[in-house]
């Protein structure tokens, strides 16, 4: 069976909904002249919904809520749109694994319009659990009017993005050494190459390259990618280090001096003469394959040479490094230097070229064996004797992040945006942005930007926005930027832009047929384009795009430095100028309970859902709200952590408003004033959490704006409610409109965390308190206004002074504790050295939490000496606390009136019978039996309801 909070998160959840509170706060916060108020913009990355929602969307769901509804109860209007993120790889993959595809040639194959439609179809196929997911854990956004990055007029955004930056002279084709997924057979931009590094087991080889005109003396090369071997066209050495000639077992080695005595640690070798890297240059050696002998290649005179480099170091190998132009940015940059061939041995899929006939159509890097083609390279050249040495090591290597592929350097051509044209803007732009966590800016973020490269934006797929480039024979080039340009351009009507459409769409002009280039744009230039292209801009909607550019607020995983945080800056930097948001969140990684990821295969954590289930959505919610992920760092999710803020904060807090609701009445003032110590300090630690959350809130600091309310719940309980007790039960209406204006702000403060328990408090406390004849607040909390700070109540004194109060009663208790005396039993005296004069309020609060009947000071003393008449008010205290503890276990209130039954402890009752009924409500008191009887020293007591 649900427990009750559960139940009424639940139902709280239904009453939003059909009462559409939501869409009345935007509603109440819009100016209806201008159809927007005081604009707090707000920017939703889109997700995929090609798989569910786990906790890492969760956290930046929960972000994206906290602030706006904040924002929205200091009076601004902030729209909340959801988007969808349609197109790229992930979507393909998905495609591929369903109908059975394992290439591209399959793609083709079937044919492009059959995948796109597959694609289009599928990529909302869990939108309907993802709108039930966010809806259960409290978040208010608009699923409605939501964007889809696949939408014919978010693409023409892009499109206009995309040729104004080509006008720009920001877009341009380069041949570069890029990093390509060989299953996807596309290349990679350089900060999806850093997203999915991992520790794997790989094969390094110290090979021997035989000099032409030296037989037996051999230059030794370190590689670790022995598949790059076959496409080796020179050495490189390091034109200021110092090389040897050595000679080991019948045969000369060349290699740096400082690396010898590392390299034959477990052979004998005899130092012949230092040899410098200049007399070395543009010597010849032996090719360790022959593959490409025989083949034509440009500047193959200078094919098996050795060149000088300044990238060459000594740190790992012997100092010489193997050049593979095709295969590395460093080889591919001293080809181009020293006209050296380029010899591509390995195709983008992966696999050995025909010309490479020992190993031809095989991969070089297959996924889930990486050493498999290594151990044959290296076999192959030791069967040869032309291996010096080879090992296992483990390093970090790239993997495709959407597919896990081993990623391959690769020399190839894409199309870029000149990111390093405006590198120093960009720097400049994030110096305006408020970073939380800070280090972030300067850090992670800001060292980012200062090695900013060209961003590889094209992609040679199928499912995403095509690049509006349409190109001749001869080369020349239209870039359109509109669906109207190209119906103009083609004079066909377009009513989609995707790759199998606008492909058949041919250009003519001055004589000439253009046809669109195959490549489409990185999914992350779609994204990095929705300040924009969500209202369709510069289309429409120009006067929305205004008011909501820059956005002041987003929020993401502290992985979109290099994503999505990364290309909105580019974008936004490149295209207007300056950055597209003014503070930003970024979280930290949810890992399982044991530090581990999170793993649907191993079921190592428990679904969000079963957690919202078991324990409620503001739980959850508090649990991560404040947590380290919060702050950039990350966190090993705790289900007890969960169950521990439902108990310290929804359970707690539900507690003191049921104790409130049995003594509140109606038409209670809220203009109440008291001088009572305890009213003035709760009054004061209120408006002090107040002016601390507002500030974190203000600054975007969650975890230090949401910690507070978890201590202030638990004053307000174990310290507040507990001491004025008797003043409630004697009908003290300002006890009573204390506590309720306290709950009822106290809900405000609170609501943009917990916003359940928060609704139901104030409903609850509305619905009980009359202000002047009228509703005291009003629908929904989230209708009402953020609390302001009362200043003049924040009594530093009173706080003070409680604060030694506290401080005295803890070092009371100890002493009671160390003496074994039941705080129930009273005591004569306390003697306390903290302080030397208290307000006589602060004092009996000390006697009454110590139970001593005076408070002395001095030395710290606890008088422990029991008299008759104080054992006698110590069994009293014990009879009035079983007699309530029986009340409890019957499930009374406090209108239900007893008959108190004792047997023996006659003197007790005859002294104390007058106390002993106010205190347990009782209407009667009579010796006898009853059943259910307690035992306490000298007899029994019992109760009957009457």
């Amino acid at each position: 069976m649900e427990n009750k909070y559960i139940v009424r998160e639940k139902e709280i959840l239904n009453f939003w909904q059909n009462n559409k509170i939501f869409e009345k706060s935007l509603e109440q916060t819009m100016d209806p002249e201008t159809s927007s108020g005081q604009v707090f913009s707000f920017y939703d990355g889109p997700p995929f919904a090609t798989g569910l929602p786990h906790y890492g969307h969760l956290v930046a769901g929960l972000m994206k809520d906290v602030v706006p509804r904040y924002q929205t109860m200091k009076g601004k209007y902030v729209t909340r749109r959801w988007g969808w993120d349609c197109h790229g790889l992930p979507v393909e993959n998905l495609i591929e694994q369903e109908m059975g595809l394992k290439d591209r040639q399959d793609i083709e194959r079937i044919g492009i319009k059959k995948f796109n439609e597959a694609a289009k179809n599928s990529v909302l196929r869990y939108a309907t659990d993802w709108r039930k997911t966010v809806e259960r854990m409290g978040r208010w956004v608009d699923m409605d009017n939501d964007y889809k990055t696949m939408d014919i007029w978010y693409m023409e955004s892009i499109w206009w993005a995309f040729k104004t930056l080509w006008e720009k002279g920001l877009i341009f084709q380069g041949y570069k050494s890029m990093h390509i997924c060989p299953r996807c057979e596309t290349t990679l931009s350089n900060f999806e190459v850093t997203q999915n590094y991992q520790d794997i087991r790989d094969l390094s080889v110290i090979a021997k390259f035989e000099l032409i005109d030296e037989p037996v003396t051999f230059i030794l090369a370190w590689t670790t990618t022995p598949w790059t071997l076959p496409g080796n066209v020179a050495l490189a050495l390091g034109e200021k280090t110092k090389y040897v000639l050595v000679e080991s077992a019948g045969e000369n080695y060349i290699l740096a001096a400082d690396n010898v005595e590392k390299i034959f640690t477990d052979r004998d070798y005899k130092t012949i003469r230092e040899i410098k890297a200049k007399d070395l240059e543009g010597l010849k050696y032996e090719p360790l394959f022959d593959y490409f002998k025989d083949v034509n290649l440009e500047n193959k005179e200078n094919i098996y040479t050795i060149q000088l480099a300044d990238f060459v170091t000594i740190e790992d190998g012997t100092g010489v490094v193997h050049i593979a132009p095709g295969f590395g940015e460093d080889d591919m940059n001293l080809g181009q230097e020293k006209h050296l061939p380029m010899i591509k041995h390995v195709d983008p899929s992966g696999r050995f070229t025909s010309e490479v006939k020992d190993f031809a159509g095989e991969l070089v890097k297959p996924k889930g064996d990486t050493q498999a083609m290594d151990k044959k390279i290296v076999a192959n050249l030791e069967a040869r004797g032309l291996v010096f040495k080879s090992e296992e090591f483990t390093h970090s290597y790239p993997l495709c992040w959407r597919c896990d592929t081993p990623l391959l350097n690769y020399a190839t051509t894409s199309w870029f945006v000149k990111v390093t044209a405006i590198k120093k803007d960009l720097i400049r732009n994030n110096e305006k942005i408020n970073w939380v966590p800070e280090h972030l800016k300067e850090g992670r973020f800001g060292k980012w930007l200062e090695e900013a490269k060209d961003w590889a934006i094209s992609r040679s797929r199928y499912w995403g926005t095509p690049l509006p480039v349409w190109q001749s024979e001869d080369g020349k080039q239209i870039c359109v930027g509109s669906v109207k340009e190209l119906e103009e351009l083609s004079g066909q009507k377009v009513e989609d832009l995707h790759k199998h459409i606008v492909d058949e769409i041919v250009i003519k002009k001055n004589g000439k047929e253009f046809h669109r280039i195959p490549e489409v744009l990185d999914c992350w230039f779609e994204s990095g384009s929705m300040p924009y292209a969500q209202q369709h801009y510069p289309f429409a909607n120009k006067d929305i795009f205004t008011k909501n550019f820059p956005a002041e607020f987003i929020a993401e995983g502290i992985d979109q430095t290099r994503g999505w945080f990364y290309t909105l800056l580019v974008l936004s930097t490149a295209l207007f100028g300056q950055s597209p948001y003014r503070n930003v969140i970024a979280n930290g990684i949810v890992l399982a309970e044991d530090g581990n990821k999170m793993s649907k295969r191993l079921k190592n954590y428990p679904e969000p859902d079963e957690i919202m289930e078991q324990y409620g959505a503001d739980a959850l919610r508090y649990y991560l709200l404040t947590s380290p992920v919060m702050e950039g760092e990350n966190l090993n999710f705790s289900e007890s952590g969960v169950k521990e803020a439902m108990q310290k904060v929804v359970m707690l807090l539900d507690n003191v408003l049921s104790f409130y609701k049995l003594y509140a009445v109606d038409k209670i003032s809220q203009k109440f004033e008291t001088d009572n110590i305890l009213d003035c300090w709760i009054l004061a630690k209120l408006n002090l959490l107040i002016k601390e959350v507002t500030e974190a809130l203000d600054t975007y600091c969650l975890v230090k704006a949401t910690r507070p309310v978890q201590e202030f719940i638990n004053e307000l309980s174990t310290w507040y409610v507990r001491r004025s007790r008797n003043r409630f039960k004697s009908n003290d209406k300002n006890a009573i409109a204390t506590l309720g204006y306290v709950l009822l702000e106290l809900s405000k403060v609170i609501a943009p965390f917990t916003p359940f328990i928060a609704d139901y408090v104030y409903q609850e406390i509305t619905e009980t308190q009359k202000h002047e004849n009228t509703k005291l607040g009003r629908e929904s909390v989230h209708l009402d206004k953020w609390p302001e700070v009362r200043e003049k109540l924040i009594d530093k004194k009173v706080l003070s002074e409680m604060d030694l109060a506290r401080q005295i009663v803890e070092r009371g208790l100890a002493a009671r504790a160390q003496a074994g005396i039941k705080v129930r039993q009273p005591l004569s005296s306390y003697t306390t050295s903290l302080a030397k004069e208290l307000s006589e309020e602060i004092i009996q609060i000390i006697k009454d939490e110590l139970n001593v009947k005076k408070l002395n000071f001095g030395p710290d003393n606890l008088d422990t000496e029991l008299s008759g008449d104080l054992k006698t008010e110590g069994l009293v205290r014990e009879v009035i606390r079983q007699i309530n503890q029986l009340r409890k276990e019957n499930r009374l209130t406090i209108n239900d009136k007893v008959i108190v039954y004792y047997e023996g402890l006659n003197e007790v009752f005859s002294r104390f019978g007058g106390e002993i009924k106010k205190a347990t409500l009782a209407a009667e008191i009579a010796a006898g039996k009853v059943e259910g009887m307690k035992e306490v020293e000298g007899g029994k007591v019992g109760i009957k309801k009457v």
